[in-house]
């Protein structure tokens, strides 16, 4: 049936279920053993979140409520099925992807980040994504060497 014999009420909630995918990178999907339990409990919050807008009786609210859950659903599920679980670092040697590393940028104090996947990166709570510029610039660096990022000179003060 066309848009123009429905409720107008019918074809905005229509649009607004029609979310777009999130988009996934282009980088191939390394993660920590901790990181691909987060995706799997993502996932399994967004199935959750899912099935309880289901019960919703109004179809168009009901479409409202699922939209995000199920697009939700579709990025966590292509996440955990392209997972690839690195090993911790067997020696604190170089900068490998999970190592946590200090080091000074400049004359600033220390910060301190752990390399992790994408998904479960967050420098606030001090975990960066191997992807990001400083995890590349650091990375097979040992302690004590000086690499650039920004035009800003890091220098690596620990690796654990």
């Amino acid at each position: 049936m066309s848009v123009a014999f429905t409720k107008e009420e019918s074809s905005e909630t229509a649009a607004e279920t029609l979310l777009p995918d999130r988009p996934i990178s282009g980088h191939p999907n390394l993660v920590t053993l901790q990181g691909l339990k987060l995706l799997q409990a993502e996932l399994d919050a967004a199935r959750a979140a899912y099935d309880a807008a289901n019960a919703i009786e109004d179809v168009n609210e009901r479409r409202r409520q699922q939209s995000v859950p199920l697009r939700d659903a579709r990025y966590f599920a292509e996440r955990v099925r392209s997972a690839q679980v690195q090993p911790d670092p067997e020696t604190h040697d170089a900068v490998a992807f999970g190592s946590t590393v200090t080091y000074t940028r400049d004359d600033n104090p220390p910060q301190t980040y752990r390399i992790v996947g994408e998904d479960e990166a967050d420098p606030k709570q001090g975990a960066i994504s191997f992807a990001s510029p400083v995890a590349r610039a650091l990375m097979g660096k040992a302690v004590g060497d000086v690499v650039e990022v920004n035009e800003q000179d890091l220098e690596i003060l620990s690796i654990e």
